[in-house]
């Protein structure tokens, strides 16, 4: 079959590895994963997908099972978030092409089934993708993706066509994607692009069969291309054990995360023995309003019901020294226990999700809006209230 823009034959030895770029909201997409197939015949089709998403497009409903405290006790409040705002962009996308995302790999294992040619998901699970790309993150690079998808999540999208959609597949166009990335984020271009290339050609490499071909976004098309050659070479070995899990915290990192709460507590300690009842009590105040007062005004832009705010700025100064559990979780619990999601809103989650009204319409995604912005507000006052500390022990040793 003819190479183009969007399909490229690779000759690696005894194999050889067709892959095919795709935009996951395009109707040409759809059709040209169904001929390429038709056309190739390949020992093995391998798809851009992992084995939760290709249950979730197989069984759209299943997601409805969700239950949204267990989401928050498995600390996984910041990850649902993420998902939830990715998938409901790209259904805004999809909207205005006429095509829902993962169509066009649903296609291609449709057609895969009908000619009884072996599949394989190739890609890496949302979750550890997503987990990484936290973990690997500074607390303001944190911010920075949060409000990055929250912004993306709001973009009004109404103006965009068929043929915008297809540029995606361009080269050219992915270059300067990929360009704004990096130097926007480069951790995240990082996890969501360079280890997802890696890790896509490992498994399309280790797949089964001498003929193969791979359905993936456009964007991973040249980092795939370039791991496979390389494993041919011997340049690099297909050994991805190095991004399969989420990086645990460093040993600096857990120090730390006892060491600033000990250091705080000291301080306020050493600031009542040495400054006495008036300053030790500025001290433990500033420390209690900055963290309380900031994660109930968090907890308040979520739209929180009264006792959520209240059990924000009461919990997040406790909270705030405890290296185990943030604000979020219990501001997140009480306020799924007060406003119970409905069936309804599981069942519009994803509509409700492409808009600001729907966040807070839609009582699992308020739930998650309390999560996020009383742990935000929280970790705010926890940098602004320590600050506070020098302000007040200046005073202290002037008076001595």
């Amino acid at each position: 079959m003819t190479e183009s823009q969007t399909l490229k034959r690779l000759e690696l030895g005894e194999r050889t590895i067709y892959l095919l770029g795709t935009a996951h909201v395009s109707k040409a997409s759809i059709e040209e994963a169904e001929r390429t197939i038709e056309e190739i015949r390949p020992d093995t089709v391998c798809i851009e997908l992992d084995e939760k998403r290709y249950s979730s497009l197989e069984n759209p409903d299943s997601w409805k099972q969700m239950d949204i405290i267990r989401v928050l006790k498995k600390k996984q409040g910041f990850l649902m978030l993420a998902n939830i705002i990715l998938a409901a962009y790209q259904k805004k996308m999809g909207e205005e092409t006429g095509a829902k995302p993962g169509d066009e790999m649903l296609s291609a294992i449709n057609k895969s089934k009908e000619l009884d040619i072996p599949r394989v998901m190739v890609d890496r699970p949302i979750s550890t993708t997503l987990q990484r790309a936290w973990a690997k993150n500074s607390f303001f690079g944190k911010i920075r993706l949060m409000g990055l998808l929250i912004a993306t999540a709001f973009t009004k999208e109404d103006d965009i066509t068929s043929d915008e959609i297809e540029k995606l597949k361009q080269s050219s166009e992915m270059d300067n994607m990929m360009k704004d990335l990096s130097s926007y984020m480069p951790t995240i271009k990082e996890v969501l692009i360079d280890e997802r290339d890696m890790y896509l050609a490992s498994k399309i490499w280790n797949s089964d069969g001498k003929t193969k071909l791979a359905v993936l976004g456009a964007g991973h098309l040249p980092g795939v291309k370039a791991h496979l050659e390389n494993f041919t070479s011997g340049i690099e070995t297909a050994d991805t054990s190095a991004i399969e899990n989420v990086p645990g915290k460093s040993v600096l990192s857990r120090i730390a995360s006892w060491i600033i709460p000990a250091l705080i507590l000291g301080l306020i300690v050493t600031g009542f023995v040495i400054g006495g009842m008036e300053k030790g009590a500025e001290l433990l105040s500033s420390w209690v309003l900055w963290n309380g007062v900031l994660a109930a005004i968090g907890a308040i832009a979520a739209g929180a019901h009264i006792l959520t705010v209240l059990v924000s700025f009461i919990g997040a100064p406790f909270t705030s020294l405890c290296p185990f559990v943030g604000i979020g979780l219990f501001s997140g619990i009480v306020q799924a226990f007060i406003k119970k999601p409905t069936v309804r809103d599981m069942e519009n989650l994803s509509e409700d999700a492409t808009s600001i009204k729907g966040f807070y319409k839609n009582r699992i995604l308020r739930v998650l809006l309390v999560f996020f912005f009383s742990s935000i507000g929280s970790s705010i006052g926890t940098f602004i209230g320590g600050a506070s500390f020098v302000s007040i022990f200046s005073q202290i040793f002037g008076a001595h």
